[in-house]
């Protein structure tokens, strides 16, 4: 599917393994399902982005898929709070009971401390407005890889 940069070039990715239809009828119900779903509708990494994922009550994936790319290099909890806000008010508006992020940016699988920080700020921010995060997960060069809260909240 294309995107566009800033510079206006496009950008081609495939997605691979997963149809419109299965993404309506198969509930992410196992923290597997959830990584298999991330990896074939996001894949690897090309660029510094967070990616939002819906999920109704049946944990079945709504048709709304959201990159965004405009939030701060470095997590304050100001930047934090105010992205949680967005995301609660997406997630009502699209009935959704649960939100599953995805940390992009190109480099190897080994989170950083950045990583950990926007992670664990973001985790806090929705904790604390009530948005249940149901899963993190970082989209890097070379596949994707599951965050475990221990991963970000020690």
């Amino acid at each position: 599917m294309p995107r566009a940069d800033f510079a206006g070039s496009a950008k081609y990715r495939f997605m691979t393994g997963i149809s419109a239809s299965t993404a309506n009828t198969q509930p992410l119900v196992t923290d597997e399902l959830i990584e298999q779903r991330v990896s074939d509708l996001i894949g690897r990494a090309s660029r510094r982005q967070l990616w939002l994922l819906f999920l109704d009550s049946d944990n079945v994936q709504l048709p709304l898929l959201i990159p965004t790319d405009d939030y701060p290099g470095r997590p304050t909890p100001d930047h934090a709070n105010e992205l949680a806000n967005g995301i609660r008010h997406i997630a009502g508006a699209a009935r959704a009971a649960q939100v599953i992020l995805v940390w992009e940016r190109y480099a190897g699988s080994d989170l950083t401390p950045l990583d950990r920080a926007w992670a664990q700020q973001l985790h806090n921010a929705c904790s604390g407005i009530g948005v249940p995060i149901r899963a993190q997960l970082l989209s890097h060069k070379r596949g994707v890889r599951w965050l475990a809260p221990d991963d970000y909240l020690s």
